[in-house]
C-alpha cells in the first residue's frame, strides 16, 4: 500500500489477446497534476480505462489506501476518482444545466463544486444553461464534460486528451482550469498530446510506448532528454 494518492503497479491489461498495458507503474500525489504524454495507440487511454474498471486491470491499484483494483466503475467513482474520457460524453438533448446535474455527488450538493462554480470557470455554460448541450462547439462541451466531473467532487481527476481539436485559445482556457483545479487540492492525471501544455502545467510527467513507462520526470528533464522526446513523442 502505497502513501500516494494513487499508486499503479505493475499492471497489465488486454483486449483479447492483445498485451496493452505490459507492467504499468506509476503514482499520482495530492494536489498535483502529473502528464502522461506518448503516441496514439501506446496505451495510454487503456490506462484510463482500466482505473476506472472498464477494461479488466491486473495489478495492482492503489487510491487513497484503498485497493480498487477490479472494482466496478460505480464503486471507483464513488470513491473519489473522476474521468474525463476522450470521447466527452455529453447528454446532447439535455441542456447545459442538466448536464452538470447529473454530475452532482448528492443532490444537496456540499462538495468543493457547485453549478456557480462551473459557470465562474466557464462563463459561456451559465450563458448556454438552458440551451441543449448537443449545439455546443467541441471546445464548449470539452468545458461541460469536465466541469460535469467536477460536480462529482473527485479528489483525482483523469483527463483523457482534452485539447483534441481545440483552437489555441481552448488549450490555454483548459490549462487555467487546471490550475483551478490543483488550487482547490484536486490531483489530475493529464492524457495529452500537446507537449507545451503538458510541460507548462505538470509537476512530473511520464512518456508512455508500446504499453510500458519509458520516461519518468520533471518537464525540466524531459526538455534536456532528446533521445526519449525523438523516439516517443516527435512525429
Amino acid at each position: 500500500m502505497s502513501a500516494d494518492l494513487l499508486a499503479v503497479e505493475d499492471l497489465h491489461a488486454y483486449y483479447g489477446k492483445s498485451h496493452i498495458l505490459q507492467g504499468v507503474s506509476l503514482f499520482v500525489g495530492v494536489a498535483e497534476v502529473v502528464s502522461l504524454l506518448g503516441r496514439n495507440g501506446g496505451g495510454r487511454s487503456t490506462l484510463v480505462k482500466a482505473l476506472m474498471g472498464v477494461v479488466k486491470p491486473y495489478g495492482s491499484i492503489w487510491f487513497k489506501g484503498e485497493q480498487i483494483s477490479g472494482l466496478e466503475p460505480h464503486r471507483i467513482a464513488r470513491r473519489g476518482l473522476g474521468c474525463v474520457p476522450e470521447t466527452r460524453d455529453i447528454f446532447a438533448l439535455l441542456t447545459v444545466r442538466e448536464n452538470l446535474q447529473l454530475g452532482l455527488k448528492t443532490l444537496n450538493g456540499g462538495g468543493r463544486w457547485a453549478l456557480r462554480d462551473a459557470y465562474e470557470l466557464f462563463p459561456v455554460l451559465e450563458e448556454r444553461q438552458n440551451t441543449p448541450a448537443g449545439v455546443l462547439s467541441g471546445g464548449e462541451q470539452q468545458m461541460l464534460t469536465i466541469c460535469r466531473t467536477l460536480m462529482g467532487d473527485p479528489d483525482l481527476i483523469l483527463i483523457d486528451e482534452p485539447t483534441e481539436g481545440l483552437s489555441p485559445r481552448m488549450t490555454e482556457k483548459v490549462g487555467e482550469i487546471l490550475a483551478e483545479i490543483v488550487r482547490r487540492g484536486v490531483s489530475v492525471l493529464l492524457i495529452e498530446q500537446k507537449l507545451e501544455l503538458a510541460m507548462k502545467t505538470s509537476r512530473r510527467l511520464y512518456v508512455m510506448g508500446q504499453g510500458r513507462i519509458v520516461f519518468e520526470g520533471s518537464p525540466a528533464e524531459l526538455r534536456s532528454n532528446e533521445a526519449v522526446r525523438r523516439a516517443w513523442l516527435e512525429v
